[in-house]
């Protein structure tokens, strides 16, 4: 059996996000970043996440929508309205909250990243919970799931359980968008809500 083929890109991603030693240098790097020729050739920004200073909460999600791509911010469209909505439910204030997505650019069509992408893009998050060093991380979905704690975990066994990770804790939930699809009375809405207070409890 072959060894998997190395990807250049990923390593040159995580040496340019460890050299970092800011988040305001990191993300002038990420903007510039083409390690995903697809995604960079159709992208109008970057979205870097918004990072305010002193951050206790970080949110992770999937990518940018349409919304976010134009605008350059993460959660700004009807996902975001939705989030922003269950945030201030729970008490959480988002412009105190650290938020960002394990793909920076939007992929075409709004599709989900390929396992490509996320693993090429991943070492420019990685390095922001570094630099932001929150105490409490809430992946929103399952492409942030993966990310933080490895294929293969199903949302639904990762959920109800404050998991100890790199020196902070951490949450996973469903992501908004599917708050969104499976309606008012879906279980996605429902869970994300109890998780979120969940999250403002452990603040």
């Amino acid at each position: 059996m072959s060894a998997r083929r190395v990807d250049p890109s990923v390593a040159l991603v995580v040496a340019r996000a460890r050299e970092s030693a800011d988040l305001t240098l990191l993300g002038d790097r990420a903007r510039g970043c083409v390690a995903c020729p697809e995604l960079a050739a159709m992208r109008t920004t970057v979205v870097v996440g918004d990072f305010p200073p002193g951050a206790r909460l970080m949110l992770v999600g999937e990518a940018p929508g349409a919304q976010e791509d134009a605008s350059g911010r993460p959660f700004v469209g009807k996902a975001g309205q939705l989030l922003d909505s269950l945030l201030a439910e729970v008490g959480i204030d988002r412009t105190s909250t650290a938020v960002a997505n394990v793909v920076k650019c939007r992929p075409p069509a709004n599709r989900p990243p390929t396992t490509v992408e996320s693993r090429r893009c991943r070492g420019w998050l990685d390095r922001q919970v570094e630099l932001a060093d929150p105490s409490l991380v809430v992946t929103l979905g399952g492409t942030a799931l993966a990310w933080a704690l490895g294929a293969g975990i199903r949302l639904r066994d990762a959920r109800q359980t404050v998991h100890e990770w790199r020196g902070r804790r951490l949450l996973a939930t469903y992501h908004p968008s599917a708050a969104i699809r499976f309606g008012p009375k879906g279980e996605p809405l429902a869970a994300l809500r109890a998780d979120l207070r969940t999250a403002a409890a452990l603040l």
